[in-house]
Parts: structure tokens; C-alpha cells; sequence
């Protein structure tokens, strides 16, 4: 049966009112087909996240309505396996206290630092270094990276694709593994490994479907315009930071103002929705962020380094790999599903970026 995560907003609640509820929500369940498994509450932040068995969202729903009323504001599918990678638990806290009339009360927020880690396609470092200095280069990293995150109290989070994503309760330790990771990686080797951090904070359930998504997602949009030198490192976060760590150690930090972090979720979200359309130009852009075309490639470079055409360019090509990944398609297909014009120039440009052709990154992939 699927399990599912739910978001109440609760203004002037307490710990003991929703122990309540989920109480109530225990009482029905079976009316329902559920399961409810556990909860997370943040009275700071005025914030309810319960896991649940359910049939279907729907139960959920009707669930809540008839035990005490509280409709959730969004429900979303989650693995259990995932959720605890995160959150630590998918059951009751181990030390959660009894009230006198048996009610069991906690107070445990959800709301997490993520540690979002990227290196390069192992397929493409396999190409360039070749297996054996590749599996080193790589088992090293590894090593290093998940011997930080535990003396950080950290957990390894369950996530597709390559790099890494570590989960930690304060802000604090999130910097500190980073630091430490930085410290101890040697340079050669992460610039081999294309070796990029960034530091975001954020709860389960937000606009995305899928868990802690907000929170993934700017990191990597931060990933992407930093370097190994520099942990980039959003606002919340900063804010959650002790001011003598940040600034003992502010060069090896890179922060933004929020009006650069509201430009830079704006750029690569229109990105996103339409990098395959290759008429979709500088203008169209320039219309929805509400800017000259001067200003508006003033600012891409500066956050960016780069062009807004090679950005785009570059975002188009690893859209094009990822896709690659999935299913051998023809280089047209590729081609014209990535938003470029002209299989010749897809394949001089992806050369270009990545160091071979095409064709070759499927022979290697399959």
C-alpha cells in the first residue's frame, strides 16, 4: 500500500493538540484502510506533517475531515525507506513523553539542512581517466564525504542519480562537514571530480511533489553557479548559522542577497520550462523577468559566469545526457528533443562540453 506524507499549516496549536488529532486519526484509521504511522510537528513554524498508509490520497483526506477536521494543504507519495534517510524515523520518537491520560506528546520539528554534493558524470570520468584511477578518484571521495557526515551526526539521504544529498538537524554541522570535506579532498581531486557543495534548508513537503523538492532544487540551482572553493550557502541557512562561524570562515562561503536567490529560482526555473523549445528566445526571457536585454545578460553573467546562450547551451546539453541515460534514442531525437536546431551542431557542441561524441556516450552507457 502506498505511503503518503501530508502538510497542515496550524496556527495557535500546540504539541499536545496535535497529539490529539493523530490520536483521533488512530481512533478511525481502519474505517479508512490507513495506517497512520507517525508525525512531525514545528509549533515555530506552525507546521503538521503526518506519514500515512493509505489507499489513495483521497483517504487520506476523508480520514483527517472526519477525525478532527483538519484538512491537509498538499499530500504527496513517499517511500518510507526515503522519508527515514531524511527525517530519521517513520515511527513514534523512541523517547516521546506520556501524559497522564496516556496521550504520547512530542514536539519534533521537520524541517532539515540538506548538504546537496555533485560530481561529474562517472560515465564521462570514466572516459577521461579511465576505470581504475576513476573507481579510486571516486571510492575516495566517497569515503571522505560519509566519514564527515557522521562526525556531523548526518544522514546519507536516498536520492536518484549521482553525488550525494546528507541530511542534518542544525546548521551548524551542515557547514562544519562541509568545511571539513573541503579541508580534507585534495584540490587535484576535486577539480577531477568536478566537485561542487551547496547548503539549503527546508521542510518535507512544499510546491513539488516529491520530498524535501524546494529544498533540493534551489541547492542545486546553487550548485550550479559556485565552485570547489566556495560552499554556496542559501539565506535560511546563513540565518540559522553562528555569526563567528560564518565569518571565521566567510571566504570558503559563497552567499547570495535574497534578490540574487529570488533571480537565480526565477532563471532556472524558465530554464526548465522551456529549455526544449528552441524558438523560445533572449526576448521571451527578457519579457518574463521583466528586464532590458542588457540588464538582463548583465545579471546572468554576473551570478552565472557565463552568457545567457551558453547557459542556456550547457543546460540543453545536460538535459540531453540525462535523457541519453534513459532510453538510446537516435541523435535526431536527441537533437530536436533537447531544443537544438541541427544534429551536427548537437553533436559538435556536446563533443565540445563534454569530450566526446555522442554516439560514443551511448556505447559507453550501454
Amino acid at each position: 500500500m502506498p505511503i503518503y506524507m501530508d502538510v497542515h499549516t496550524l496556527p495557535s496549536v500546540t504539541a499536545n493538540d496535535v497529539a490529539l488529532a493523530h490520536q483521533s486519526d488512530l481512533i478511525y484509521q481502519e474505517e479508512f484502510g490507513c495506517n497512520c504511522l507517525t508525525y512531525w510537528f514545528d509549533q515555530s513554524r506552525n507546521s503538521s506533517f503526518c506519514l500515512i498508509e493509505a489507499p489513495d490520497r483521497d483517504a487520506v483526506t476523508k480520514l483527517h475531515s472526519k477525525s478532527h477536521g483538519l484538512v491537509p494543504n498538499k499530500i504527496i507519495e513517499v517511500s518510507s525507506t526515503v522519508v527515514a534517510s531524511f527525517l530519521g524515523r517513520i515511527q513514534d520518537p523512541d523517547n516521546a513523553a506520556i501524559s497522564k491520560d496516556g496521550l504520547k506528546v512530542f514536539s519534533d520539528p521537520s524541517f532539515r539542512i540538506l548538504l546537496i554534493i555533485q560530481i561529474k558524470d562517472p560515465i564521462l570520468l570514466q572516459h577521461q581517466l579511465g576505470n581504475e584511477k576513476t573507481n579510486g578518484l571516486v571510492n575516495n571521495y566517497y569515503a571522505i564525504v560519509r566519514k564527515n557526515i557522521k562526525a556531523q551526526d548526518g544522514n546519507e539521504a536516498e536520492h536518484g542519480g549521482y553525488g550525494l544529498i546528507a541530511s542534518f538537524n542544525l546548521a551548524t554541522k551542515a557547514l562544519t562537514c562541509a568545511l571539513a570535506i573541503q579541508k580534507e579532498l585534495h584540490e587535484q581531486d576535486a577539480n577531477l571530480l568536478g566537485f561542487r557543495m551547496s547548503i539549503d534548508g527546508g521542510e518535507p513537503v512544499g510546491r513539488t511533489n516529491y520530498l524535501f523538492g524546494d529544498t533540493i532544487q534551489f541547492a542545486k540551482y546553487l550548485c550550479a553557479i559556485t565552485d570547489y572553493y566556495r560552499v554556496a550557502v542559501s539565506s535560511t541557512v546563513k540565518e540559522l548559522t553562528p555569526y563567528e562561524l560564518y565569518q571565521n570562515n566567510h571566504d570558503h562561503f559563497l552567499n547570495l542577497s535574497p534578490q540574487e536567490e529570488n533571480f537565480l529560482i526565477l532563471l532556472f526555473s524558465m530554464l526548465e520550462k522551456y529549455w526544449k523549445e528552441p524558438e523560445y528566445g533572449t526576448t521571451d526571457y527578457c519579457k518574463v523577468m521583466a528586464m532590458s536585454q542588457s540588464q538582463f545578460y548583465r545579471r546572468v553573467t554576473a551570478l552565472t559566469g557565463l552568457s545567457f546562450n551558453t547557459l542556456l547551451q550547457e543546460y540543453r546539453l545536460d538535459k540531453a545526457r540525462e535523457q541519453m541515460k534513459k532510453q538510446r534514442y537516435s541523435i535526431s531525437q536527441i537533437t530536436f528533443a533537447s531544443g537544438f536546431s541541427s544534429p551536427s551542431y548537437f553533436t559538435k557542441c556536446f563533443k565540445k562540453k563534454f569530450g566526446l561524441l555522442p554516439k560514443a556516450y551511448f556505447d559507453l552507457l550501454h
